[in-house]
């Protein structure tokens, strides 16, 4: 059965929970200051974010919390925002582009500012890897480590070279360098959504799944419509990334759903753990397609890659992603596979998270790129703070243009399939 982008019943993450909560469905009429349309980090990240400030809430989620990417990615918590940010400076200049580094960083804290705030239990562990397995990518490594020293970044990073990496961090020969970040890490994200959708609503937020949302009619007072309900609100915000489909035609073009894939093995033996992740970190390698790992709480591989942009999943994941696990790690090929699952990202054409406004009362933050966990609280806080007045940070990226993916609805995946494809032959 492949019906991997569409449900998460063999997601690791749904068997692990910590949370049993159900919300309930939109039966009613309902007036807010703030409607929020999505429940996964964006949503209940600017429901806490503007519960806080004393608006009132209501988050309208199609499925349930964490249905979504936010509820199935590979849990890395990872510093930075956008992929090169120096194409950026024609169009936001240099104090943009240094803005947007700053955010990256700030963005960390306020996750881990928000997961000890409302104590959720979410198996957060500090420390990050990247990994180079390819000799153009210890050049990149050692760039990458100069310029966050150059730029003040306030944790603890370490080179590391082919023997040190593969004593302290990764038991593969693959490593061939390394670049710790203490200030990066890994979670349950799935945990991690839930808690926050329960401080949320203990906030006063009125949190409601399984109300998709049928119609939007913008005004002063917009109104949202979902099949047994609806909602006014002064202000809305999109919060659906890859799965806002066709509710809002003008950011669904600007936004590509990529599959991305993860096996979880059966949990491993103490000392073969300490064979592969000595350290505990989370790593990443430095390929277009590139490979994401790290160890559960109870000592389980969690193993993902195959960003997938054909719009099609694989009819298994576990044998595609199984040999790739084992070629890092031939010491798992006897090991169990006991979940597979996969989800979609929303990736724009020049990797910068979109967040603006369609108009001055309508918001949204999609097109992550990879980087959705720090990112989407990031993107809620600068919504909310613009929201109350507070900063207009935001606007630098509402100076950005988005282009639109060409080939339309069905046409668009295929095409930067073949793009994608050419690009890792020949470039």
């Amino acid at each position: 059965m492949a019906i991997y982008s569409n449900g998460d019943a063999n997601s690791y993450y749904q068997h692990s929970k910590n949370f049993a909560i159900n919300f309930p469905k939109l039966e009613h009429s309902l007036d807010v200051d703030v409607c929020i349309i999505g429940g996964g980090f964006t949503g209940v990240a600017s429901a806490i974010e503007l519960s806080e400030r004393g608006y009132s809430v209501a988050l309208l989620e199609a499925h349930t919390i964490g249905w979504g990417a936010s509820g199935r990615n590979g849990g890395q918590l990872i510093r930075g925002i956008g992929h090169d940010l120096s194409k950026f400076h024609s169009q936001i200049g240099e104090q943009g582009v240094a803005l947007i580094e700053q955010l990256g960083v700030e963005s960390l804290q306020v996750v881990k500012d928000r997961i000890n705030k409302y104590n959720i239990d979410c198996d957060f562990k500090l420390g990050y890897c990247d990994i180079a397995n390819h000799p153009k990518h210890i050049k990149y490594l050692q760039q990458s480590y100069e310029q966050l020293q150059q730029s003040g970044y306030p944790h603890s990073l370490s080179l590391l070279d082919e023997r040190q990496v593969q004593q302290q961090v990764i038991g593969s020969k693959t490593a061939l360098a390394g670049l710790v970040d203490m200030g990066s890490g890994h979670l349950h994200p799935l945990n991690l959504c839930l808690g926050e959708a329960i401080a949320a609503q203990q906030n006063g937020a009125q949190i409601f799944e399984q109300s998709p949302v049928k119609s939007v009619r913008f005004g002063d007072t917009h109104q949202i419509r979902t099949a047994q309900g609806h909602v006014n609100a002064k202000t809305l915000i999109y919060g659906c990334n890859a799965y806002l489909h066709d509710l809002e035609p003008k950011l669904t073009g600007k936004v590509l759903p990529a599959g991305s894939y993860i096996i979880a093995t059966e949990q491993l033996a103490p000392d073969l753990v300490e064979q592969l992740l000595p350290s505990d970190y989370a790593i990443c390698d430095q390929r277009v397609d590139l490979d994401y790992f790290r160890l559960s709480a109870d000592n389980r591989m969690l193993f993902g890659g195959l960003c997938h942009y054909s719009g099609r999943d694989p009819h298994s994941i576990e044998a595609v992603l199984r040999p790739k696990m084992t070629q890092v790690f031939p010491q798992l090929a006897q090991a169990k596979i006991e979940f597979q699952w996969g989800g979609m990202i929303g990736i724009g054409a020049n990797r910068l998270p979109q967040i603006g406004r369609l108009q001055h009362n309508v918001y949204y933050a999609q097109g992550y790129a990879g980087h959705g966990i720090n990112v989407t609280h990031m993107a809620a806080k600068l919504i909310a703070q613009h929201i109350h007045g507070e900063s207009q940070r935001m606007q630098v990226f509402e100076q950005v243009k988005h282009m639109r993916f060409l080939g339309g609805k069905y046409l668009r995946s295929p095409l930067l399939a073949l793009g994608m494809m050419y690009h890792k032959m020949f470039g």
